[in-house]
């Protein structure tokens, strides 16, 4: 019975493996061309949407995912790729908000306090991404991270209906686990999308980023 339960059990690991692995692989296949490196290449968004990440690691240090993230942000606003940033992320805390964090740094290069927009309520890549359309009316937007992130935000976004893309950032070294803990983030971004039809925590009132008598590709950035 033993030996039994132990066959049943590897045949269910190695399915699950195959799962994974496939979806891994067709999620990022599915996203490809959506996702850009190059500044020149990147198409014109009036938003741009930074997903939030810790700003320091533990131990201290300035988090190389989020400093890649914001300098992305700071550079495509300057090179006229947005017009408008919103940030997205976390504030489950009093001591810890990434949207305030991001905002901080992003006054310190110049950018407009008019050009930012907060999303406190940006918990998880799926509530950033729906509610970037469903709330802040953006139904045409760049999303800013990491490539393998990229994906994961593209592959929600599609599922949606919304027209993004993507401007992978520069991903650190050394992420193997990371990357690992990726691959089961996209299967159950996949339940949670296909299976369990799951929506943000929080909606709320529409808040238009975009005036509806403002044209999509008009530049708002002043030096």
């Amino acid at each position: 019975m033993i030996k039994k339960a132990l066959k049943y059990l590897v045949c269910l690991l190695i399915i699950l493996a195959v799962i994974v692995f496939s979806l891994d692989y067709w999620i990022s296949l599915k996203t490809k061309p959506y996702i850009y490196e190059d500044y020149d290449a990147i198409p014109h968004n009036a938003v741009g949407v930074v997903l939030g990440t810790s700003k320091y690691i533990k131990g201290g240090g300035i988090n190389a995912f989020y400093k890649n993230r914001i300098n992305g942000a700071i550079d495509l606003y300057w090179l006229e790729k947005v017009d408008y940033l919103l940030l997205s992320g976390d504030n489950a805390m009093y001591s810890y908000n990434e949207p305030i964090m991001m905002r901080s740094d992003l006054l310190k290069a110049g950018i407009p306090n008019s050009a930012i927009v907060l999303d406190y309520a940006g918990f998880r890549t799926l509530d950033s991404i729906v509610r970037a359309n469903k709330v802040f009316d953006a139904n045409h937007f760049t999303i800013i991270t990491q490539q393998f992130h990229c994906e994961r935000a593209l592959f929600i976004a599609q599922y949606q209906g919304i027209d993004a893309q993507c401007f992978a950032v520069p991903t650190p070294d050394n992420i193997q686990m990371i990357r690992v803990r990726e691959m089961f983030a996209r299967l159950m971004t996949f339940f949670d999308l296909y299976i369990l039809k799951k929506e943000p925590k929080f909606l709320g009132p529409l808040l238009p980023i975009v005036a509806e008598t403002e044209p999509e590709n008009t530049s708002i950035k002043s030096h």
